[in-house]
């Protein structure tokens, strides 16, 4: 008798939770439609040379993709951003657990990140390409030294709000020092490293096109440059409205499954 009863219940559930995925869907449907027409209608006021159309900038894209020059660029950018995000990602976090969990290293180390944060990220980029050459290790090693501070001062707030209260009971139990971390410690640590690893990303990749457009020979920062230079904007917008979407890509296929998994676990 009680499995009729429920059953209507987890039904009506079920269907709220359509009706808001359906009217969010609608809602972000909108706002894009909405950014087009103003974006449309800005373009015929201004001077479509200052502002070039949604057609315009569209047209762009499929030339520089008949070439492959889009692609090309595109790639090697990507191959920086993620190398760039992974490299300040692990430094970052490590620097950032150890400095919460160790107050010693945490005075120690505090004004290298007080000073980490405040260097213009323009003057570590313009540092590294004096000191170690115009190639890409300098360009690798410049956008990770502007991310690693932010990395791990994020990660040292979440080492310190780790509950003392569960890493007694584990010690009570005797629980492995990698055990501990895996299933205690580093849960606990989850909403903090989707948020250093969000502002990574979005910070990261602006980073690499100044990179790209002071000292190398390829990637979109290369192309942006050499748009400027013939004051082309239909290709500047074709460029950065192709690598933004890649990125806002990579937020929904990873960052968002990763989201919902911390959800879960809360």
């Amino acid at each position: 008798m009680e499995r009729p009863l429920n059953f209507p219940q987890e039904h009506s559930g079920q269907n709220k939770v359509m009706k808001v995925l359906h009217s969010n869907a609608i809602l972000r449907i909108a706002s894009i439609l909405l950014f087009f027409i103003i974006w449309q209608l800005s373009s015929r006021i201004v001077d479509i040379d200052l502002l070039p159309g949604p057609s315009e900038v569209f047209k762009k894209i499929l030339e520089e993709s008949s070439n492959y020059d889009l692609f090309f660029h595109t790639a090697i950018t990507l191959k920086r951003v993620f190398l760039s995000f992974f490299i300040a990602m692990i430094i970052g976090t490590f620097f950032g657990i150890y400095m919460g969990r160790n107050k010693k290293a945490n005075i120690f180390f505090d004004d290298w990140l007080v000073l980490g944060l405040n260097i213009p990220a323009l003057v570590i980029i313009i540092l590294c390409y004096v000191w170690f050459g115009l190639n890409e290790t300098a360009a690798i090693l410049a956008v990770s030294l502007n991310k690693i501070p932010m990395v791990a001062v994020i990660m040292r707030e979440g080492a310190r709000s780790i509950e003392k209260d569960f890493l007694e009971v584990g010690k009570f139990y005797r629980i492995p020092k990698k055990r501990l971390f895996l299933k205690i410690i580093l849960p606990q640590l989850y909403p903090y490293l989707l948020s250093s690893a969000r502002s990574g990303l979005s910070l990261i990749w602006k980073i690499v096109l100044v990179v790209e457009l002071l000292g190398r020979s390829n990637g979109v920062g290369f192309k942006l440059y050499g748009f400027f230079q013939f004051f082309d904007i239909s290709g500047i917008l074709a460029y950065t409205f192709t690598f933004v979407l890649l990125i806002i890509f990579v937020e929904f296929i990873v960052v968002r499954p990763f989201e919902r998994r911390i959800s879960i676990w809360k």
